[in-house]
């Protein structure tokens, strides 16, 4: 008898990490994904250059938690590939109630930031929720094959789009890299700006400072 594999829905929390205030005075705000194997407090870390008073960061937790060997840290991950339209469907549930908890000013400079594995994340919650950014930055990570250029029609004509990878990224070839480069250019054809930089897999500070 073969095993069946059955589905239910309940009630879950999660946490989520913010940098600074939201203030009057704050000009720009941030949502910013991490990559696989980060917590949301810790990465923050790269972000602590910013003007605190011109800036605030949130940075959601990804649900899955796991060791880290040889030292046993804890890391977290966003999705594997098996049951992934479920697990979407969980972050976008859980991405929509950070925003309402937020309450961001639609009148705000807004940033959607991902990193690594909080590419694919950040842009299927844009898809989705059709969700307005001033500029939308896609660092060091793989853009859903699923994704069409339609689905990204509806953002305002102004919205920047930045790619960012590391010419020694050792989860980068060039074939990859040309790969994930084309598929960029169809998505967002002439609002994006490519930005290579010399160095491996990690998040580049100074480009996150010239961001603004």
């Amino acid at each position: 008898m073969n095993p069946e594999e059955k589905e239910i829905n309940y009630t879950t929390s999660n946490s989520y990490s913010t940098l600074n205030t939201l203030s009057e005075t704050t000009k720009t705000v941030w949502f910013v994904c991490h990559g696989m194997g980060y917590l949301s407090r810790y990465f923050l870390r790269y972000f602590k250059e910013l003007n605190p008073k011109e800036h605030y960061i949130i940075a959601p937790q990804a649900p899955s938690k796991y060791y880290i060997q040889p030292k046993m840290h804890v890391g977290a991950n966003w999705l594997t590939r098996d049951n992934t339209k479920a697990g979407m469907q969980n972050i976008l549930n859980y991405f929509d109630a950070i925003f309402e908890a937020e309450k961001i000013p639609n009148t705000i400079n807004f940033i959607v930031f991902g990193y690594s594995q909080g590419v694919s994340v950040s842009m299927r919650y844009l898809a989705h929720r059709r969700l307005q950014c001033s500029q939308l930055v896609l660092h060091s990570g793989g853009i859903p094959k699923e994704l069409k250029p339609e689905d990204f029609e509806y953002l305002n004509p102004e919205t920047e789009v930045k790619l960012i990878y590391g010419t020694e990224d050792e989860f980068l070839d060039a074939s990859r890299i040309e790969d994930e480069t084309k598929r960029a250019k169809d998505l967002f054809g002439t609002r994006l700006t490519i930005l290579p930089f010399k160095g491996k897999h990690i998040v580049n500070v100074d480009y996150i400072n010239q961001l603004v």
